[in-house]
């Protein structure tokens, strides 16, 4: 790159009712930061929690052993091309999802007080309250640096009104990230609606209007930017005019996949299955929301994500991978083998999904390493055994190495009943968030974390 043309680090390329992120590029760096010792620092550090429902099939997730040499769970099998980029935890708790006197209603208390450590209020009127969830902690803190504070994804669009679990409100379970006590951040579940808010204008309406203009004539939102992505282009080095043009071919290949998502009818719910709308299959619905999350990090639109595959309590069957059996049914298990080994194979199937979304993070150089190296995220459920309900020795692993600060490869089992907001702590200090407590936090889980 030339000296005579320098390169702000908030770069957009710009076009009519378009803003189009750019990925993280060496060129856009400040020379101090290419050249500093760990490489790695230079970068953003993200931060994510991706939520399954219903526990699991603790058995089969749970590895036998402890720290490196520890064998993968069948559940865990999928994982086995990361295992030196997570680390399983054992023994942490969501002592908030307990009833606490309150009676039924296990499932929404597991999704509310999952990223808040706070024990929701119960009602299913408009005196909702909670607490602050650990990725709007986060958002407070980091959010300006970012076009987005924050982004909420979802695959189940749920009620937002009324009684849905044993006089929760309905906006309990189907909501992980909150605000504030009594404002819950309502998840995007249309992948293009997420799409757009990634790569829209800042005025919403101009955003729509602009959208529906590309729909009417067949156009790409690339098309809109691309005199400004051939302008740029001629100030970057040959790596960087790569790696742009891998990122545009990304965000045109995501267009393309949500398009052919669209022109499928909406199909028929089975019995107590929540529909996915627009969308031939549950997994498609998934696969574009973790490429809509994949493609926030790479461009730096937001550092701080959250991604509901199931809402807790979801009844859905899967009959790609031959379950026609309802999920929450099976959790309900009554130690019958047959119902477990069902569940077993709903847990490793979302494990799968999720290794796609790390093969993909892997799969985008930031400098020597990747996107990978650059994030912790969260992936488990806030239930362990689904037929009791219990939120103690949660099925809980963290990806990502968060700029070398964390520790990988090992399966490490804490003191029972700790609680999981304490892990969330460390994972905080890793994206450089400073926190004094978090819910029922009672400190931190540093083995494995360096702070910032």
């Amino acid at each position: 790159m030339s000296a005579n043309f320098p390169i702000r680090r908030r770069t957009f390329l710009r076009g009519l009712g378009t803003v189009v992120a750019l990925p993280v590029l060496d060129s856009l760096l400040p020379a101090r930061a290419r050249g500093a010792t760990n490489a790695a620092q230079a970068f953003p550090k993200r931060v994510a929690w991706v939520y399954v429902p219903n526990g699991a099939n603790m058995a089969d997730w749970t590895p036998a052993a402890t720290g490196t040499g520890y064998e993968l769970s069948p559940i865990l099998q999928p994982l086995a091309a990361h295992k030196n980029d997570f680390n399983i935890f054992t023994g942490l708790a969501n002592h908030q999802g307990d009833e606490l006197g309150d009676g039924g209603g296990a499932h929404a208390r597991a999704s509310a007080s999952f990223l808040t450590g706070v024990h929701p209020r119960k009602t299913a009127g408009a005196d909702i309250k909670g607490g602050i969830s650990c990725d709007q902690i986060a958002a407070n803190q980091i959010g300006d640096q970012t076009r987005l504070p924050s982004l909420e994804l979802s695959c189940d669009g749920g009620q937002r009104a009324g009684s849905c679990d044993s006089g929760y409100s309905c906006i309990y379970q189907f909501n992980l990230s909150w605000k504030s006590e009594t404002q819950p951040m309502i998840p995007e579940v249309n992948p293009r609606a997420a799409f757009e808010r990634l790569f829209g204008n800042a005025d919403p309406a101009a955003t729509l209007e602009a959208s529906a203009r590309r729909s009417l004539y067949r156009k790409s939102i690339l098309d809109y930017v691309l005199d400004d992505a051939h302008r740029l282009e001629g100030r970057l080095g040959t790596d960087d005019r790569r790696k742009l043009d891998e990122y545009l071919t990304s965000v045109r290949e995501l267009e393309r996949r949500i398009e052919r998502a669209a022109q499928f009818p909406t199909p028929t719910a089975p019995s107590g299955a929540q529909a996915p709308e627009m969308f031939e299959t549950y997994e498609q619905h998934m696969q574009l929301m973790y490429e809509v999350m994949a493609l926030a990090f790479q461009t730096d639109s937001t550092r701080v994500a959250t991604f509901i595959v199931a809402h807790d309590g979801s009844n859905r069957p899967y009959p790609t991978i031959g379950i026609r059996d309802g999920h929450h049914d099976l959790s309900h298990h009554r130690d019958d083998e047959e119902k477990k080994k069902k569940l077993a194979q709903i847990n490793r199937y979302h494990v799968a999904q999720f290794s796609r979304f790390l093969d993909r993070l892997k799969s985008i150089k930031e400098g020597d390493g990747t996107l990978l190296d650059n994030c912790a995220i969260q992936y488990g459920s806030a239930l362990s055994n689904g037929d009791k309900h219990s939120p103690e020795n949660l099925p809980i692993l963290v990806a990502g190495h968060g700029g070398g600060r964390i520790t990988t490869g090992q399966h490490v089992r804490v003191d029972e009943k700790t609680p999981m907001t304490n892990l969330y702590r460390s994972m905080l200090d890793v994206a450089g968030v400073r926190t004094e407590k978090i819910g029922d936090s009672t400190g931190r889980v540093d083995r494995l974390f360096t702070p910032a």
